[in-house]
């Protein structure tokens, strides 16, 4: 007791230390001070870390993973998925769950919405049957849940879907009608600030799915914003915007559409990262397509006018042909993929070879155009400099004019 007694009066008096030796001690006895407060690895050196490098959770999407530039989710970090309605948002989160349960762990889905199909979410791959779910009544019982569930330490990723459908309990009590401003923004606020410090003990990885909104009377710029105030823009570690794309069709059915995500933050690796891929209605992300598209970048499936082939072997005729024919022959497809797993880095270097071509062909149509322009406004100078010319023709005499006019006169002609 005696010695904690020195400890404690050690660390809360301040003393100007200039020796090294008399430094380290003094940083020792600290140390052990807070260890002994709050716990071991309450503080430590970073490179004494036990992990070092950041754990992923793979989102179902090769293209989505390498955009990602960790290979997917990080965990114990939170992350929020927004884009506008039917765009792909809780596929993509059903698809980090499935991915979670293959490599073993406990998952977590909170159905704010009170939307969740187990039947669409068993297709996409997810054990439904060792899925926890849970359809709270408000906001702060879905944030309660989450907090509970993370702070246990079993759970690997929980899924909140959607922070737009929260309620707070005081707008239950209240009447249709009643004004709440703010009062998810405070919920939302205060629940970042409880579950940060929880999901990154825990290696939680704690994902909120957003809608969008428009702000009204926003002139210039982008109007759409999303629900729940900004603390969550400010606590997630990544944000990905997915935007539904054009419709896949088989003849005149619809049967999926290209998905676009762009990851408009993020802490872990470099963001702004853009990405497609198919989804397909039923079956979720079409990992054939990716497959295929990405091979077709790196130049493993050769593509002449619409045919498709590997190694001298014909895929098919049309993008959609070679898709069922990889579908049918895995063990070809799982070869493909392998050597695109090798040459990930080219696939990236390709990508932003290709942003940096769209960029500098849409300068030089740019420059094109405004070339153009001025090429045309100085071909209408000359025809205006013509045209008054000629107007003033009548004005100014001819040279054949003026010297017959002032010509000398003969004078043997004049008579006496």
């Amino acid at each position: 007791m005696a010695i904690d007694k020195k400890k404690k009066e050690a660390v809360k008096t301040v003393v100007k230390i200039t020796d090294a030796e008399e430094k380290k001690k003094a940083l020792d006895t600290a140390i052990a001070y807070i260890e002994k407060q709050f716990g071991k690895g309450a503080i430590m050196k970073l490179g004494e870390a036990k992990a070092m490098d950041i754990e992923a959770i793979p989102t179902g999407s090769m293209t989505l993973d390498m955009a990602l530039g960790i290979g997917g989710v990080p965990r114990g970090r939170i992350i929020e998925i927004y884009g506008p309605e039917s765009s792909g948002k809780t596929t993509v989160a059903l698809h980090v769950i499935a991915e979670t349960q293959k490599m073993g762990g406990e998952v977590a889905f909170i159905d704010v919405e009170h939307a969740l199909d187990p039947v669409y979410a068993g297709q996409l791959g997810v054990d439904i049957d060792n899925m926890l779910v849970s359809q709270p009544d408000s906001g702060e019982q879905a944030l309660e849940i989450a907090e509970a569930l993370a702070r246990s330490g079993a759970i690997d990723c929980i899924v909140i879907d959607s922070v737009a459908a929260m309620v707070t309990k005081s707008e239950i009590d209240g009447e249709m009608g009643d004004t709440h401003v703010g009062q998810l923004a405070r919920l939302m606020s205060q629940a970042m600030r409880k579950l940060t410090s929880v999901i990154a003990k825990s290696n939680t990885t704690a994902i909120f799915i957003n809608q969008v909104r428009e702000k009204i009377g926003v002139m210039y710029g982008n109007p759409e914003t999303t629900p729940g105030g900004r603390a969550l823009k400010f606590y997630a570690s990544v944000r990905i915007e997915v935007r539904r794309g054009e419709q896949i069709k088989n003849g005149s059915e619809v049967i999926g559409n290209r998905t676009k995500c762009k990851v408009v933050k993020n802490k872990v690796a470099p963001p702004f990262k853009e990405c497609e891929f198919d989804i397909m209605y039923g079956k979720g992300i079409s990992r054939v397509g990716e497959v295929l598209d990405m091979a077709v970048d790196l130049d493993i499936v050769k593509k002449g006018g619409a045919w498709f082939s590997y190694n001298d072997m014909k895929l098919g005729q049309g993008r959609d042909n070679a898709k069922e024919f990889l579908l049918n022959n895995p063990d070809i497809m799982d070869e493909i993929e392998a050597k695109i797993k090798e040459h990930q880095a080219e696939l990236v270097l390709a990508a932003q070879k290709d942003k940096k071509a769209k960029k500098l062909e849409e300068k030089a149509n740019a420059g094109a155009a405004a070339q153009s322009a001025n090429e045309d406004m100085a071909a209408d100078k000359p025809e205006k400099k013509i045209r008054k010319a000629a107007s003033d023709k009548s004005v100014v005499a001819k040279p054949e004019e003026d010297f017959e006019e002032f010509a000398p006169v003969d004078i043997s002609e004049l008579g006496d």
